[in-house]
Order: C-alpha cells, then structure tokens, then sequence
C-alpha cells in the first residue's frame, strides 16, 4: 500500500502543503470507510448522495487515522485534532493520489473490462501470474471511480503484477479509470447486451470499451475478442501504434481452442501455439474457454511460461456468486446470482445442459435489468434459446422473466415452465419437484436478490464444492 510522508502526499496531486511540524508524519495506507480504517490511515471523506464522509472524521480520529483531507466547502475541519490537508473535492484527489502513485510503481499492470466476465477473468489471470510473480488484484468487483484508485493504492512497491478491473455504467468512464491505472495490458472480454439502457447501442458500447486505450502506455498491448464483428472492426480501423492480439473460437483469431472438451467439473482446452499442451478450468462452460482465452493472451504478453499458465488456470479460484457449484445432500447448485444479461444467461443454460441427462435439470431465471428498451425483446430471446429436451423445469422470477417464460413454453411442456414474483411461493414449488440427484442453475440480476433462493434451497446443509 502506499507509505508515504504527508510532504511527499501534498506534492503528489493534492495542492495543499502542510504545516512544518506535519511534513514528517507518515501515512501507511487510505481509507475512505472508518468501518475498516486501520491506525495510520489516511481518511478521505467522499461525499455522495446519501451520505457525507466528512460527518465521521472523528471516528477516523478515535480509530487512529495518522491525517485527513478535508474540501474546503465543508464547516468545521478539525483543524488541531489531526493533520488537515484541505483539498477543492476529496474524491479528485483520491484519484489523482492514485494517478501519481501508480506512475511511481514499476509493476506492470494490466487493465480488463467487457460486459460479460471481466471479474472471472481478472481471477483467472491474477491466479496465473502469482505462480511467477508478486501479483495483487482488485478485490472482489470493485471496479469503479471509488474501487479503481482505492486498488492502486492497495498495491505494495514490490509488487510485479496488478490486475485492475474496470467496469462503467456510461461514456467517459473507462477514460477516467484507464488513465489512472496507466495499463501496460489492457483486455477487452466482449462486448454484450449490458449497459444498453445508458448506452442506448451496441456501437456506444464498443466506443466506451475502447475507452480502455486513453491510458494504455504507448507500448502497451491490446487484447481483445475477436468474435464480436462490430468490436473487430472499430479495433482495425484504430489510428494508434499499440499491438493487438485477439481471442475468440473463431481460427482467424490469434488465440483459438483447436480442440475444447467440457463437463460438470470443468473445461479442457488446447491452443495453435501450444497442441500438445492441454489447459484446464475448474469452471464449465464456452463462455469460460473463452476467458480462459484471454488470460492465456494476456499471460503471455506478460511474460508468463506456458507451464505456470496451465497450472494457474488449473488451480483458479473465482469471486463467489459467479458459477459457484454447490453440492447439497440431495442435489446440485450452480450459483450465478451476481449479475446477468442475455449473453451470459445464454451461457449459464448451455453449462447446465454440459449435465448427464440422468440429471434432472431445473433453471431458476430472474428478471435481468439496465436493458433498455429492448429489455421485452431480450427476455423472450432467453426464453427462445432454451433446449427444451435438456430442460425438466424452468422457474423464472419477476415481470420481465414472464417473457422468458412465455417463450419457452413454446419449446418445452408449458405444464413445466413457471413465472413467479412472490420468492417464498417459487421457493416451495421448487423443493417441491426436486429429485435427488437434480441440478439447479440459479441466475439473475443483482438487484433480484436470488442468493435468497440459493440459501433456502440449501438450507444451510451444503458442501461447497468450488469457490
């Protein structure tokens, strides 16, 4: 984490000098929560909405923070109580601390984002690179203009490799975080249907993607998924000197599966580069080959052996709720409540039809939200994907999901599709029709809060089998 002296902080961005007597104190680490500021913090209230951090500086204080910043818009700093660096907007300043600090550091780091599988890779790749180097990773999903720069700032100086994950919700952006984190890689997973209620089109989607590249250094490297047409496209048309490596299961890509195997436990894949070698994921799927994909380019533009790849990927541990497979006494669970979208609920049916068909197989679909004004038309496009013959049951859960349903009745026993919105009631009709032996895929939105589902299902007798 950064250690520095409050001298050499008040040069790094923030404009305010402090007094003699306060040069020299010494600040290990920032912290904008005081539910986790550890002594020797340095507290930076953010104001936001709800709330304002400068209300609980005196908690800061009673906790051991070593300084404070403080806008200068705000009454009462606690000018005599703590060192005080006052500052025009607390949040500039952070980032702009994390700007500096970053471009202090020698490590390499390589930034990802996507709409789909920007936490599963940034996982994946992070596991790879700690078999040959000192690797740090954004913690969780913290990928946004407050998890960004509180990231960089976690990074020790001896750290060789950083994986920073950057997520958005509009243009501007990926612009904002890239050029904090100054990446020496930057990864592009895909480009899917989230975000089309801000972006409003695929093209605005890709253009904020591409955002990626404001801070990319200038020997930087470029690594994307070639599979998406339109993302192909505005890569080749760039006017800019970075290379660029592309992935996908299309040949033309320079990253391709010559052959791909998957089951429950797992995916298996081999490459052009490497034909004798096979790589493993504990995770089934596509659409996690072609993670998979990604780290493997990115591992090698950072330097990795081939070896320490393999055995990275083999032994990867991916962020809970996100292809979490839990066996239960009687059943198993795949939990993939985080988040969703139409690309990613298309994959997550795909991985549950990878079962034997001596499994019963039940999906449990919530509503998938930020879609926009084709929010109706990508439900009903989940519904139509549906393999009817490697379905027993489909539960889906809120208005939207009812146009999931609708549709896959038309390709499975409409006397086993179900659209719910009271949880309590899906909950008993599915314990219901369980059998022993069943596999049930949980996935939705966030904010359908179907972790609920997952726990009940469980009832707190499960095993987990895989992180």
């Amino acid at each position: 984490m950064i250690r520095r002296t409050l001298q050499q902080i008040s040069v790094m961005g923030l404009t305010s000098i402090p007094t003699n007597d306060q040069k020299k104190i010494k600040i290990d680490g920032v912290s904008i929560d005081t539910r986790t500021l550890c002594k020797g913090n340095l507290y930076i209230p953010i104001v936001g909405d709800r709330f304002n951090g400068h209300d609980f500086v005196a908690l800061a204080i009673e906790k051991g923070a070593a300084a404070v910043l403080w806008n200068r818009d705000e009454p009462n700093p606690p000018l005599g109580k703590i060192p005080v660096l006052m500052v025009k907007d607390t949040l500039l300043s952070l980032q702009s601390l994390a700007r500096e600090y970053r471009s202090q550091l020698q490590a390499t780091v390589i930034g990802i984002t996507g709409s789909n599988g920007k936490t599963s890779t940034k996982d994946m790749l992070a596991d790879c690179l700690a078999m040959q180097f000192k690797t740090q990773k954004t913690f969780g999903n913290l990928n946004n203009h407050l998890g960004v720069p509180l990231t960089l700032l976690s990074l020790e100086e001896d750290t060789e490799m950083a994986v920073v994950e950057m997520g958005m919700s509009g243009l501007g952006e990926i612009e904002l975080l890239s050029r904090m984190a100054q990446p020496d890689i930057a990864v592009i997973t895909n480009i899917g249907e989230a975000h089309l209620g801000d972006l409003g089109s695929t093209r605005n989607i890709i253009q904020a993607k591409l955002e990626i590249l404001s801070g990319l250094k200038d020997n930087g490297t470029l690594i994307y998924n070639g599979d998406h047409v339109l993302l192909a496209g505005a890569v080749q048309s760039l006017k800019d000197d970075h290379a660029k490596i592309n992935f996908g299961w299309e040949p033309m890509n320079d990253y391709h599966p010559i052959s791909a195997e998957m089951d429950r436990n797992g995916s298996t894949f081999s490459i052009a580069q490497y034909p004798s070698l096979a790589f493993t994921v504990p995770l089934a799927g596509k659409h996690q080959i072609l993670n998979a994909l990604a780290v493997v380019a990115a591992s090698v533009a950072a330097g990795m052996s081939r070896n320490a790849i393999r055995n990275g990927l083999a032994n990867a541990r991916i962020t809970n709720m996100r292809n979490e497979i839990i066996e239960g006494d009687r059943f198993i669970l795949i939990n993939d409540t985080y988040k969703s979208n139409p690309s990613s609920a298309v994959a997550a049916l795909d991985t549950l039809s990878l079962w034997p068909v001596d499994n019963q197989k039940i999906a449990v679909l919530g509503d998938m939200q930020d879609l926009g004004e084709q929010a109706v038309s990508m439900h009903h496009h989940v519904g139509s994907s549906i393999d009817g013959e490697k379905l027993d049951y489909l539960f889906t859960f809120g208005p939207l999901s009812l146009h999931t349903a609708d549709s896959a009745r038309r390709l499975m026993s409409p006397e086993r599709v179900f659209n719910y919105e009271d949880k309590p009631n899906m909950i008993a009709h599915i314990q219901s029709v369980l059998k022993t032996d069943a596999v049930v895929l949980v996935k939705g939105s966030r904010a359908m809060k179907l972790e609920e589902v997952v726990s009940s299902l469980i009832e707190g007798h499960a095993q987990l089998a895989i992180d």
